[in-house]
């Protein structure tokens, strides 16, 4: 399936022309010229960017093709992972940020390091998170951007996906932060407004949402094993809360990962972190995460339901479920439920809105790419060769993270055979897999650490490690023994087929606790001062305490007493204090102090 009609295409290079006119706009902005300004953006980002750059780096291809698939193949349950989270977004803005703040961090290993001194979990973290950036996020992103990309324009995966790396790489690397967060706010806007119009044609063409439910359950595949299960849509497609013994999403452990598992993802991913730590100051920080949760409502009407539409219009190709017919229509003996969003797209969309749809995915598989880079490259330039270089200036280290992200792109290209080379979809099979089992102990680790001042870096280093074991003990077996098709015998170990990932996620996550609390206490001689803990626990954190200050001239000025800038009513930086500033103040002292 070929795009070549003229108003496709001509929209599809006025999206790019759009997307590359923000970024160069964003080089020409006062004062870029400093780690601040590359790597948070100089901390002047209104709440209106940051919220969309959260959902915009949230959501990204992967969302498309996986949500989709996963409504064509067993149903809704799969967006409680997208409304419960909303708890931990809340929690970001509300409890964490103002943590960051008083810790006056640029990272979040950075912050590690402050918390509990030494070097040795700094670095563990740093290498972590940019080996879960590479073999997750990175790889994830570009196998769904290329499965969208090969069904809808036909185009040659590596040349398209080389422009897009050329593309984001560019303003990227040239406008850091702002940049990165400015080009997320359009691509959302995009990205919302295509989503909502294949939705409300999908369900016009299906004859409601009262039809959807009824033709969803009708939707059988020709070709199936009259004997078996397999192609039969489930019963409990339109439940949130499936079985609790179930094989697909046992609603205990999707609703204790999506509360309490992924907060690492939320509050304590660099990703994240990075977008509301840039904000102007807490208040636009809290009022971004509001528009992020409002906007996580919408994945089940313009994501899950699109999936579950397509699976009716073209049951013998979504649904199918004789290997054979698969192996035909996708290249995947498993299932083709992850076509199902390119197919809806290019089979019911007329000339133009095809075109502008492409840009819609083109803009998720963007605004997810530049996020990995911009973040990796924070990571590796404050973290790591800070390390390398302890007397690096800005100049240097600012030479530096341009040149990483440079390394990520080349990294991404190298990376696309082994993608390809993953069977069908697996991938996705294994991204939640591979994030409960790995990264969720770091939740456990950064809860503890900022809400019990007895955590050791002993014992986080420690528990952190153990937990890791553990998981990717689990995670091995896991690609030795891939999920068997439907229809045919499981012979996997009883770790794998009796114990779900999402409950083995709740475990490990117990078993770090409880590491950590236990190494913690026989290490307790090691445990931090409370001077040493200022600003760094939420209970030793400097209060940001809001005064409004009356100037010579009569100029309102907000200042937050620590680790804030005082701004003016434009939003605009007149200096940054770093101690407790008395109520008691007098009013014309502001003029000697700044």
């Amino acid at each position: 399936m070929k795009v070549l009609n003229w108003a496709d295409i001509l929209i599809i290079l006025l999206y790019l022309i759009a997307v590359l006119g923000v970024g160069i706009w964003t080089l020409f902005r006062p004062n870029r010229g400093n780690i601040k300004s590359y790597f948070l953006a100089g901390r002047t980002m209104p709440w209106f960017a940051v919220g969309a750059s959260l959902f915009g780096s949230n959501i990204g291809s992967e969302h498309f093709i996986g949500l989709a698939g996963a409504g064509a193949a067993s149903g809704i349950a799969l967006v409680l992972f997208e409304w419960l989270v909303t708890f931990q977004i809340v929690a970001l803005g509300w409890i964490f940020v103002p943590v960051y703040i008083s810790a006056g961090v640029f990272t979040v290993p950075q912050f590690i390091q402050k918390r509990h001194g030494g070097k040795r979990l700094n670095t563990y973290l740093s290498c972590m998170s940019l080996v879960m950036y590479i073999l997750t996020k990175l790889s994830v992103s570009i196998f769904a951007g290329s499965v969208f990309i090969e069904l809808s324009l036909g185009w040659n995966t590596y040349v398209s996906i080389i422009a897009l790396l050329v593309i984001t790489g560019f303003y990227t690397i040239l406008g850091g932060l702002t940049a990165v967060m400015f080009t997320d706010t359009l691509q959302s806007l995009i990205m919302n407004i295509g989503a909502c119009i294949v939705a409300g044609i999908g369900l016009y063409k299906v004859g409601g949402y009262s039809e959807m439910t009824e033709k969803y359950m009708k939707a059988i595949p020709s070709e199936r094993n009259d004997n078996s299960t397999c192609g039969l849509p489930r019963s409990d497609a339109f439940h949130l809360f499936l079985d609790a013994d179930g094989t697909v999403f046992p609603w205990p452990g999707l609703v204790m990962q999506a509360t309490v598992g992924c907060i690492w993802y939320w509050c304590f991913d660099q990703v994240m972190v990075q977008r509301t730590i840039a904000a102007k100051n807490v208040s636009h920080t809290k009022g971004g995460v509001l528009m992020t949760c409002f906007l996580k409502v919408l994945p089940l009407f313009t994501m899950v339901f699109p999936g579950m539409i397509s699976r009716i219009l073209f049951t013998d190709e979504v649904g199918c479920a004789d290997t054979e017919v698969c192996k035909k229509v996708c290249d995947n003996e498993v299932g083709c439920s992850n076509i199902a969003y390119a197919k809806l797209v290019m089979e019911i969309l007329p000339n133009g809105l095809r075109g502008f749809m492409i840009a819609v995915m083109l803009s998720a598989i963007m605004s997810s790419l530049t996020s990995i880079f911009n973040s990796a490259s924070t990571i590796f330039t404050i973290d790591v060769w800070r390390k390398i270089r302890k007397s690096a200036g800005e100049r240097e280290l600012l030479l530096v993270g341009r040149l990483f992200v440079t390394l990520m792109c080349g990294i991404s290209i190298l990376f696309l055979p082994l993608v390809k080379a993953a069977e069908g979809g697996m991938v996705f099979a294994y991204i939640n897999a591979v994030d409960s089992i790995l990264a969720y102990p770091i939740g456990m680790m950064f809860l503890l650490s900022i809400f019990w001042k007895g955590a050791t870096e002993q014992g986080c280093f420690y528990g952190l490690l153990l937990a890791n074991c553990v998981g990717l003990a689990r995670l091995i077996l896991m690609f030795v023994y891939p999920e068997p098709a439907c229809g045919e015998y499981d012979g996997r170990p009883a770790v794998l087929s009796k114990v779900h990932f999402l409950y083995f996620g709740v475990i490990i996550n117990i078993f770090t606790i409880l590491s950590i609390i236990s190494i913690s206490f026989m290490t307790k001689r090691n445990r931090r001062t409370d001077k040493e803990l200022k600003g760094c626990t939420w209970w030793t954190r400097l209060k940001p305490n809001r005064y409004d200050i009356t100037c010579s001239d009569q100029t309102d000025t907000t200042v937050f007493s620590t680790q804030m800038d005082i701004q003016n009513t434009d939003g605009e930086n007149i200096s940054t204090f770093t101690d407790h500033i008395d109520a008691s103040m007098p009013k014309g002292l502001y003029n000697i102090m700044s």
